[in-house]
């Protein structure tokens, strides 16, 4: 059997079968396969049903074969170009916040309390002026 099939091999097959753990794929009339279900797709896959049924045809990638055991590994995903991360949106900081932090520094609250006390009282004297 492993004349027909070789490790790294894409080849269309046919789902016959669902579990939660996977599917099994038919490479031939004689060679079925175990899709994984980390190997559906790229990315978390929760429930299997969701990406493929009986009797679909996919395309798979050979990732092992045990000859003893006549058990093959296969992968769609490894079939598929990895979808591209989009890059984290910068937000920009509030610049009154920075300017304030950066003047501020790396004080401790005890040190920074009695300063914001005067601040409190500043502010009250000029809101009764």
């Amino acid at each position: 059997m492993a004349e027909k099939f070789e490790t790294g091999q894409i080849i269309e097959g046919k789902v016959t079968g669902i579990q939660p753990y996977g599917a099994f794929v038919a490479l031939d009339d004689e060679v079925q396969g175990l899709v994984h279900i980390s190997e559906v797709t790229h990315g978390y896959v929760k429930d299997i049903n969701d990406h493929l049924s009986v009797g679909d045809q996919v395309k798979v990638k050979i990732l092992q074969i045990d000859e003893e055991k006549n058990k093959y590994s296969l992968s769609i995903r490894a079939t598929e170009e990895a979808p591209k991360k989009a890059e984290p949106k910068r937000q920009k900081p509030n610049t009154a916040v920075q300017q304030d932090s950066q003047q501020a520094g790396f004080n401790t609250l005890k040190d920074k309390l009695e300063e914001w006390i005067e601040q409190s009282k500043e502010r009250e004297n000029t809101y009764k002026n």
